[in-house]
């Protein structure tokens, strides 16, 4: 029987198709052991990330990507809970302002890589860039590339390029010790259409709806080619996709979880052992404490 692990990794050869997979699959799990299961992974990882801050030479960056109200800061905010805040950091990435605009796609998402030791989580990611602007090209036209002058100047060309370009800022810091895992939370449309409601519904949870949300649903057919087509063009060994289920919140966090641990545990950490100079110094400090 695969893992979660193994059942949710797009592999680089594969033909993957957003078809093939169920966004109300849970598995064997059931939902009245979730929080145990839930639990037990948090502990596990917190134990291998006190490993990865302290060995100091890794840093793993997970990403995100989602339609809305799929659950990602559910997700996030569950999974990393027993976290140390000291060896993370989520960044949520927004609309690009002007100074993005005045740099090429990838500029603001650079500056925002995990230190060595560290985990950085981006809720949305350098993905927008061939998912909510393929569906808007016209967002294009923002970013002044000189190459660009109308929508009509946007072909296939310019899209494999940028496919191009976030493999090549992958594979780099990749080679360069920042391991990369990518989700992407498969929500239904019907499931979506039930979680919309809520909010309005849930006075508590107006805040989360703006008018635009529909709008965007609109599209969901263009936006589900451009997961399609990101994913397939853009996962690879060194740094895959995983495409999780999304309709059960409960299991997408126990399969979320499951995925950060098994990743964390190929690396195969370990705390760092001081030289020997070191050791005595600790010894002989260790001989001062006790005869005060």
């Amino acid at each position: 029987m695969k893992s979660l692990t193994e059942q949710f990794k797009i592999k680089s050869d594969s033909k993957f198709s957003l078809s093939d997979y169920d966004p109300a699959f849970s598995d064997s799990y059931e939902k009245e052991n979730a929080d145990l299961v839930l639990n037990e992974l948090i502990a596990e990882t917190s134990k291998l990330e006190a490993q990865l801050y302290a060995s100091n030479s890794y840093s793993l960056l997970i990403i995100f990507q989602a339609m809305d109200a799929a659950g990602k800061d559910s997700a996030i905010a569950h999974t990393m809970s027993g976290i140390n805040p000291q060896g993370c950091q989520v960044y949520s990435f927004k609309q690009p302002s002007s100074e993005d605009y005045d740099h090429d796609f990838l500029w603001r998402h650079y500056k925002a890589l995990p230190e060595r030791g560290r985990i950085g989580i981006h809720n949305r990611s350098h993905y927008e860039n061939v998912l909510v602007v393929k569906v808007h090209p016209e967002l294009v036209l923002k970013e002044n590339n000189p190459a660009i002058k109308q929508v009509e100047d946007i072909d296939k060309q310019f899209w494999e390029q940028r496919y191009e370009s976030i493999r090549n800022f992958e594979k780099h810091i990749h080679s360069n010790g920042t391991v990369v895992i990518k989700f992407f939370l498969n929500v239904s449309k019907q499931e979506q259409k039930k979680r919309f409601l809520k909010r309005i519904d849930n006075p508590k949870k107006n805040w989360k709806f703006q008018a635009s949300d529909i709008a965007e649903r609109e599209h969901w057919d263009e936006y589900m080619k451009a997961y399609e087509k990101a994913i397939n063009e853009t996962s690879t060994d060194d740094c895959p996709w995983y495409v999780i289920p999304a309709d059960k919140k409960w299991f997408t966090r126990i399969a979320i979880s499951t995925i950060i641990r098994d990743t964390l545990k190929k690396l195969k950490l370990e705390f760092p052992v001081l030289p020997k100079e070191e050791m005595d110094k600790l010894r002989e400090a260790k001989g001062g404490l006790e005869k005060q």
